[in-house]
């Protein structure tokens, strides 16, 4: 096996194993019913039910290098991907949630899509600009993007709260990748960690009550793949972090949001070594 797609409660403090493959899959999702997962692998999008019926491929149109960058639309009616297929970079584009062509959201490039707001009307993302990482927003149907960082240091995976209120993103600005969150106008800019991990992927929970993030060793250096990383969990404002469990993951465990729509659970990859 090569990974495992898996679902922990946070209730109970159990986890579960929903489906074993020998190819890569990664960043899963949580439909707007809880009902599948959406995941990517091999550049293209899969849903996997959870009620045990068989993985089906997502029409994705011309759209056929996909990255982990992806995600279902608070209302359920859309999907938003991140591809390269047109530019040779990362664009930004929408399509209907049971797939078809996909519509181009950013013209800037690179682009990497990570949230979407509550009320369905703005994505956020990290947008690489001569060579610099920043956070960004923009319309859903496109326009010009909004910067929210300003090159200090590298800011990437950027997460809506439930309430709409704070954009959470890690940033490298004090000199270890730590979590930090920022109000949608820019204002009231927060570090919320500050420990001795490289800390990414900040998801917060849909009852507005937790963060999901996930930790490296402290030598490693960006988010690279097949490592011993750590999920944790901590308040709003970064109170009671706590490790959940130890695996071996990293790249492609929790990219993007990955928790049920009931804020009870949520799915992460687990990985097994490369052969």
């Amino acid at each position: 096996m090569r990974s495992s797609v898996e679902i922990y409660n946070v209730r109970t403090g159990r986890a579960r194993e929903v489906w074993q493959t020998d190819k890569l899959v990664e960043a899963p999702n949580f439909s707007a019913d809880g009902s599948y997962l959406l995941l990517n692998g091999d550049g293209l999008l899969y849903r996997l039910p959870l009620d045990g019926g068989e993985v089906v491929k997502v029409d994705t149109g011309f759209a056929v290098n996909c990255n982990n960058d992806h995600g279902i639309s608070p209302d359920g009616t859309k999907i938003v991907i991140s591809d390269k297929t047109e530019f040779g970079k990362s664009a930004i584009y929408t399509l209907p949630i049971e797939g078809g062509t996909p519509r181009l959201v950013t013209q800037i490039l690179p682009s990497y899509w990570h949230g979407w707001s509550p009320d369905g009307r703005q994505l956020a993302y990290c947008g690489i600009r001569d060579d610099v990482f920043d956070i960004y927003t923009i319309s859903v149907d496109g326009g010009e993007e909004t910067r929210l960082t300003h090159g200090e240091g590298r800011n990437d995976g950027p997460d809506w709260s439930a309430d709409g209120q704070w954009i959470y993103f890690n940033s490298s600005r004090t000199g270890l990748m730590q979590i930090w969150r920022v109000h949608p106008d820019g204002t009231g800019l927060q570090q919320v960690t500050s420990d001795d991990y490289g800390n990414w992927f900040a998801h917060p929970s849909p009852n507005n009550d937790k963060v999901l993030i996930l930790s490296y060793d402290p030598s490693v250096f960006d988010h690279p793949r097949d490592l011993d990383v750590r999920l944790r969990l901590m308040d709003m404002d970064g109170g009671n972090l706590k490790t959940l469990f130890e695996l071996f993951g990293g790249q492609g465990t929790i990219n993007v949001p990955n928790w049920s729509p009931d804020g009870e659970e949520f799915a992460y990859v687990r990985y097994f070594p490369a052969a």
